[in-house]
This record gives C-alpha cells, sequence and structure tokens, in this order.
C-alpha cells in the first residue's frame, strides 16, 4: 500500500510517498513544492495543483494523507494553510484517491509515541523509520512523510477497515 503524505503550504509544500510492506515502511520518493512569493495567489494554488497531480499520476498511490487545519495564534498563515488543504483536497477527488485527516497531535503520535513531540523528535523518528541516509528537508518534508507514515498505520488498523 502507497500512502502520499502532504504538509500543505502555498510558499513550500512537502510530499512524501511512503510504502507499508507489513511492519516496514519504505519511502519512495519525497520533496517540496516551492512557490515564489512573488507570484499571485491563484499562481501559486494552480502551481500547486498541477505539480500534485503529476505526482499523483506518477505514482499512483491507494491513498492521500494530510493534516486538519490547525492554528495557534496567526489566523493570517491559516488562510493560504487552507487554500492549499482545498487543492489537495481538490487533486485527490479528481483521481478519484481516498483522503485520510488527522490532526498534528495524531500525526506525532503514530510517529513518536507522543503526541505533543518536538518538531525535532518527528525529524528524528521519521529518519529513523524510514531509515533514510540524513533527516529529510526542509521540514515540510518530514511533516508530509510523518503524515504518510500516520496515514499507512490508520489504514492498517482494524477499526478503520471496519470503518469501510
Amino acid at each position: 500500500m502507497l500512502a502520499l503524505g502532504i504538509d500543505p503550504g502555498t510558499a513550500i509544500c512537502g510530499y512524501g510517498f511512503v510504502e507499508a510492506q507489513g511492519s516496514r515502511l519504505i519511502a519512495h520518493q519525497y520533496g517540496a513544492i516551492t512557490t515564489s512569493s512573488k507570484a499571485k495567489p491563484e499562481d501559486r494554488l494552480m502551481k500547486l495543483y498541477d505539480e500534485l497531480d503529476e505526482l499523483i499520476k506518477k505514482y499512483n498511490p491507494d491513498v492521500i494523507g494530510v493534516e486538519q487545519l490547525f492554528f495557534n495564534r496567526n489566523v493570517t498563515t491559516a488562510i493560504p494553510v487552507g487554500q492549499a488543504r482545498g487543492v489537495v483536497l481538490l487533486a485527490a477527488a479528481k483521481n478519484g484517491i481516498e483522503l485520510v485527516e488527522r490532526t498534528p497531535l495524531q500525526v506525532k503520535q503514530a510517529v513518536t509515541g507522543y503526541g505533543k513531540a518536538t518538531k525535532e523528535q518527528v525529524i528524528y523518528m521519521v529518519t529513523k523509520l524510514l531509515n533514510l541516509p540524513e533527516p529529510p528537508k526542509p521540514d515540510d518534508v518530514a511533516d508530509a512523510l510523518a503524515v504518510a507514515i500516520c496515514t499507512s498505520h490508520v489504514l492498517d488498523s482494524f477499526a478503520y477497515r471496519n470503518k469501510l
């Protein structure tokens, strides 16, 4: 089962493809889609959609995972992130791929065993769980891989399978 995890953003959108083979997790492809801050918002969203759509068609994931929108203080950053999330949902729907949404706490719990883990702890565990030669950069890529790992765990769970 191949899961695509996405950490949405209009400046940097991290993505990561993780395959679950039993209890073994394998990272296939990961990186970030970046857009220029000088570009118009609609052009940034179009670039994000086009590149996500291309990745989905190339790797054909079984499921797409994305974090539910969570913001603490800065509402102005929540709006572009929400727009990027909308593009992710659209790409999943247009390609007929199931979407799994998890909270940041659920993602951290799945990867580190602790829902309030630090960013450094998440990066460390992603690197170890996927046997990567070095920590993924930028942090958005590590977050996307964490979402893919969490999504793999969700789909493998007894409760989720019974929901279908």
